[in-house]
């Protein structure tokens, strides 16, 4: 919460709204560049309702996609900067492997991203990481910078550099209303807020947050499973310290992929996920019914018995989280089409977290008119023109 001294003051220079990580990178951001910011959070922090809780994500260098991969340098040696700032480890390098069929065009460019990489088959893969079995003429690119990103902690580490720099955040406020203008007025639960500035990064509420504002993005929120699977020989060398993590792309029986990190949030159990969910209302998400079937764990539970066979094959704990897909799976990040001091990063669609720092100096950078520090034409709202047709 702001300090009580704080509490009073109803101006500033920039109004971010969603503290998750892509909010609070982007107020970091702004507070660096001695912008006097507001960060607002509709829960009372911490909390589990959105995309960036938990323990645990996976950062890596290889991407399918060029201009993810040319922002991986950058979100690194960011991550890198706050560690030094928190005097906090934020990150945990175990490598990657990134398992598919030989010549599948996302495996090869994934290859194609990495400065250093190795191809191992089955058998190679097994003697180095004897927890993987992959199929008969399968193959893992190994990425050896990939690992960990401590994610509860980096959430936390960026909000408390965000305030030594001047920054307020201000918890368990709704927005409630936003009204556009040269100076943007943002009502909350608790109060009214002016500035020339704003950002919206409201995670799986950004649609509800933008209808009134006349726009409609084609975001879809997603309940996603987050499963965790027991060793069937507990006694055995903890997986923390022998497993990479891993992707899946390419496989014809798991179409959005799946992917793993070692055990850290639970000792002696795998974080293995489906790479997608159930749609979902963000404000319904946990009254979902538990007791109906579940195809997405059916899924991993096969998976699991092919390819990791030294898991148990039923999950030992099920949690959830929210993605908040766009149709093609690349970010939003740009102005609003009608008000252009109001700019929007949404759609993060499950892969954000680990390009959070990178993303947030985009948003910074495209709110103050500063030339972009990355290729922004992939993230732009014109690629639905539906969207814009309802904000003209």
């Amino acid at each position: 919460m702001a300090a009580p001294s704080q509490l009073q003051k109803a101006i500033y220079d920039v109004i971010v709204i969603g503290a998750g990580i892509q909010g609070s990178f982007t107020a970091y951001h702004l507070a660096q560049r001695h912008k006097d910011t507001l960060l607002l959070e509709q829960f009372l922090l911490p909390h589990s309702r959105g995309s960036s809780h938990g323990q645990s994500r996976i950062i890596r260098s290889a991407y399918p996609q060029e201009y993810y991969s040319r922002m991986m340098p950058d979100s690194f040696r960011l991550w890198q900067q706050l560690e030094a700032e928190t005097g906090t480890t934020l990150y945990r390098q175990t490598g990657l492997v990134v398992l598919g069929p030989p010549g599948d065009p996302q495996l090869e460019a994934c290859r194609r991203s990495l400065d250093a990489h190795q191809v191992l088959d089955a058998k190679a893969l097994a003697q180095r990481f004897p927890g993987f079995r992959l199929q008969a003429g399968q193959v893992a690119v190994f990425d050896s910078t990939a690992g960990v990103l401590f994610a509860d902690r980096a959430l936390r580490a960026v909000q408390e550099v965000f305030r030594q720099h001047g920054g307020t955040l201000r918890d368990g406020e709704k927005v409630l209303r936003i009204e556009p203008g040269a100076m943007v007025t943002v009502t909350t639960t608790a109060g009214v807020y002016r500035a020339p500035r704003l950002i919206i990064t409201a995670g799986a509420w950004t649609g509800a947050v933008l209808e009134p504002l006349g726009l409609r993005l084609p975001l879809q929120p997603l309940r996603i499973d987050v499963c965790y699977w027991k060793e069937k020989q507990p006694e055995s060398v903890s997986m923390a310290s022998v497993s990479p993590c891993f992707l899946t792309l390419g496989l014809s029986e798991v179409p959005h992929g799946i992917y793993g990190l070692p055990s850290l949030e639970y000792p002696g159990l795998m974080k293995v996920c489906h790479h997608h969910g159930s749609p979902t209302d963000p404000e319904k998400r946990d009254q979902a019914s538990s007791g109906g079937p579940r195809p997405d764990i059916a899924l991993l539970s096969s998976f699991i018995s092919s390819y990791l066979p030294r898991l148990e094959p039923q999950p030992a704990v099920v949690e959830t989280c929210l993605y908040t897909n766009t149709p093609d799976g690349d970010f939003i990040l740009d102005w609003h089409p009608k008000f252009s001091n109001i700019v929007i990063g949404a759609g993060f669609s499950g892969h954000g977290f680990k390009l959070a720092p990178a993303v947030g100096k985009l948003l910074c950078e495209l709110s103050l008119g500063e030339e972009p520090s990355h290729n922004m034409a992939p993230f732009a709202i014109t690629r639905f023109p539906g969207a814009l047709r309802a904000a003209l």
